[in-house]
C-alpha cells in the first residue's frame, strides 16, 4: 500500500511527548523546527501518488496486485537497485536538497532482518515468525521507519553493570503481554517517525552476563512511556531563510528517545536475551543501508560542486589553473562515490535470505571514500568560494534604502551577475559549507551509521585479502607451507 502525505501527517498525532528548549511541543507537524522536514516526508509520499513522479516512486506487487513503495521493496534483481537509485535521486531532486531519512536507508536494517531469518528460527521459531510479520509491515505497509540504534552509552571504560545501567536499552522485567525496557537511544526524525528497528549498540553488551542488553525489536514510535528530547533545531529559529536557505529546509531533527519504562509487546520482539542473534544482527546491519547513505553523500559532493563552480565563473576564475585542480579533486571525489554505488550493483552478491545486496567490499570502501573525505571536499569548495561566504551581509541589509545601494554597487560584478543573484549564492554556499548547521552534516556523516573505526572495520570483514596473498605467494616463491599460518591447506 502507499499513504498519502496528509495520512502521514496524522498519524504522528498520537499524543507523544516531544520536547525541544524546554518547551512541550503540542503539534509536531506545525511546529517551526519540524514542519519544513514534515512537508517533505509527507511530499514523498504524495509522489507515490503523483502522476509526474508516481512511475519512479512505485511498483505493483506481483502477488497482491497493490502499488507499493520502491525504496522499501527487498531487493532481489540490479534492476530493483536502479530502481531504488532514481527514486532516492528523485526525491532528492524534488526536495532540492540533501534529506537522509527518504525511507530509502533505514529499510536496508529490515531486509538484513531477512538474512537472519534461519538464525533466529534456530533460537526461538517465534521470533522468526515475528520477523516475518514485521519485514511485511515495513516493507509493504509504508510506515515512517527509522533505527534506534545508539545508547548515550556512559563510562566507555566500564561494563554496563558498573554504572547506571540504564546507559544502555535494555530488559527490567517480563509481563503477560512482552517486556519492559528502559534506557535511551538516539535517533534523527524520530519525533516525527512511525516506527524504529531498536537493536544493541555497539559497546561491550556482549557476553552471557549481560543478555539483558542483547535485544532488537520493532518499537511503535506512539507507545506510552516513550519521551523525545530534542536538539535545537536549525529550522524556525532567529536566523532568516533567505540568509539561511539550507538549514531552515533541510535540518532533520535529532533526537533523545528516553524508555520510561517502556513496553513493548512480545509479537514486536525479533531477539531477546540472546547474544547471538544480537551479534548477527549488529554484524550485518548495514549491508544494505550503507548504499543508499553513501548515494546521499553523492548528492552532497554536487552540490558542493555546484557551489564552488558557480562562485568562481561570477568572478570569471574559472580558468586560472589553480582552480581547475581543486575543481578536478572535487569531481575525483564524487566521481569516486558513484564507481564504488556503481559497481557494488554491477557486481551484486546473493545474500543468505535470496536477497541480492551490493558488493559488501566495494560498498564499504565507498563509505569510507565518502565520508573520510568530505571534511576535506568542503574544505576546498571554501576556498573556490572564497572569504566572502562568512562577511556578506544579510538579506535585510541589501533591502535597506541607506544599505542598499552600496551593497548593489559592490555586489555588481556585471550585467549578468547582479548583486541580489551573489547575495543569493553566497548564503546558499554559506549554509552548505561554513554554518552551524554545516559543522552538523561533517559529523553526521561521521558518524551517523557507525564511527570511522567501525567503518574500517567493516571494510577489513569483507576485503577479499586472499587474492593479494596468492599473488604475492606465487610472486615469491614461497611454498605451500605457509599457508599453515593461515589455516589453509594447498589446493590438491
Amino acid at each position: 500500500m502507499i499513504r498519502t502525505g496528509e495520512q502521514y501527517r496524522e498519524s504522528i498525532r498520537d499524543g507523544r511527548e516531544v520536547w525541544m528548549n524546554g518547551e512541550k511541543i503540542e503539534d509536531v507537524p506545525t511546529h517551526p523546527a519540524f514542519k519544513p522536514l514534515v512537508d517533505i516526508r509527507a511530499r514523498i509520499y504524495d509522489m507515490a501518488h503523483d502522476p509526474a513522479t508516481s512511475g519512479v516512486m512505485t511498483y505493483k506487487d506481483e502477488e497482491s496486485g497493490e502499488l507499493n513503495a520502491v525504496q522499501q521493496k527487498p531487493p532481489r534483481t540490479r534492476q530493483d537497485w536502479e530502481d531504488k537509485r532514481a527514486a532516492t535521486d528523485a526525491v532528492l531532486t524534488d526536495a532540492g536538497g540533501v534529506v537522509t531519512r527518504v525511507g530509502d536507508e533505514t529499510i536496508g536494517e529490515v531486509w538484513s532482518l531477512i538474512d537472519g531469518q534461519d538464525v533466529l528460527n534456530q533460537i526461538n521459531p517465534a521470533y522468526a515468525e515475528n520477523v516475518k510479520r514485521h519485514i511485511d509491515l515495513a516493507c509493504f505497509g509504508d510506515p515512517f521507519h527509522v533505527s534506534a540504534n545508539t545508547d548515550p552509552k556512559g563510562d566507555r571504560s566500564k561494563r554496563p553493570q558498573d554504572q547506571d545501567p540504564d546507559m544502555l536499552l535494555h530488559a527490567v522485567r517480563e509481563t503477560d503481554r512482552g517486556i519492559v525496557v528502559r534506557g535511551a537511544k538516539y535517533e534523527t526524525a524520530a519525533a516525527y517517525s512511525n516506527q524504529a528497528f531498536a537493536k544493541p549498540t555497539i559497546a561491550n553488551w556482549g557476553d552471557s552476563e549481560l543478555s539483558d542488553y542483547a535485544l532488537g525489536f520493532m518499537l511503535d514510535m506512539g507507545a506510552p512511556g516513550l519521551k523525545y528530547i530534542c536538539r535545537t533545531g536549525f529550522a524556525g529559529g532567529a536566523k532568516p531563510v533567505d540568509d539561511y536557505p539550507v538549514s531552515n529546509r533541510f535540518d532533520e531533527v535529532d533526537t533523545l528517545v528516553v524508555f520510561d519504562d517502556v513496553e513493548i509487546p512480545w509479537e514486536n520482539i525479533l531477539f531477546y536475551r540472546d547474544t547471538k542473534a544480537a551479534t548477527f544482527i549488529r554484524a550485518t546491519l548495514h549491508r544494505y543501508s550503507a548504499y543508499a547513505f553513501t548515494q546521499r553523500n553523492l548528492r552532497l559532493a554536487d552540490l558542493m560542486i555546484g557551489a564552488a563552480l558557480w562562485n568562481v565563473k561570477q568572478t570569471g576564475l574559472e580558468k586560472q589553473q589553480a582552480v581547475q585542480e581543486k575543481l578536478a579533486t572535487l569531481a575525483c571525489y564524487r566521481e569516486g562515490i558513484n564507481a564504488h554505488l556503481t559497481a557494488a550493483v554491477a557486481m551484486a552478491e546473493p545474500s543468505p535470505g535470496g536477497l541480492l545486496m551490493p558488493n559488501q567490499s566495494l560498498l564499504y570502501t565507498g563509505r569510507v571514500l565518502a565520508c573520510s573525505q568530505l571534511h576535506e571536499m568542503m574544505h576546498i569548495a571554501r576556498e573556490l568560494c572564497g572569504g566572502q561566504i562568512c562577511i556578506t551581509p544579510d538579506k535585510a541589509s541589501f533591502e535597506d534604502p541607506e544599505t542598499g545601494p552600496w551593497l548593489e554597487k559592490f555586489y555588481s560584478v556585471n550585467e549578468h551577475w547582479v548583486a541580489e543573484d551573489r547575495r543569493k549564492l553566497l548564503a546558499y554556499a554559506r549554509d552548505l559549507l561554513n554554518s552551524d548547521y554545516a559543522g552538523h552534516r561533517l559529523t553526521f556523516q561521521l558518524f551517523a551509521q557507525s564511527p570511522p573505526f567501525a567503518h574500517l572495520g567493516a571494510v577489513y570483514r569483507n576485503f577479499g585479502w586472499d587474492g593479494p596473498l596468492d599473488l604475492v605467494k606465487d610472486a615469491a616463491g614461497l611454498s605451500d607451507n605457509v599457508l599453515g599460518s593461515l589455516g589453509r591447506k594447498a589446493a590438491k
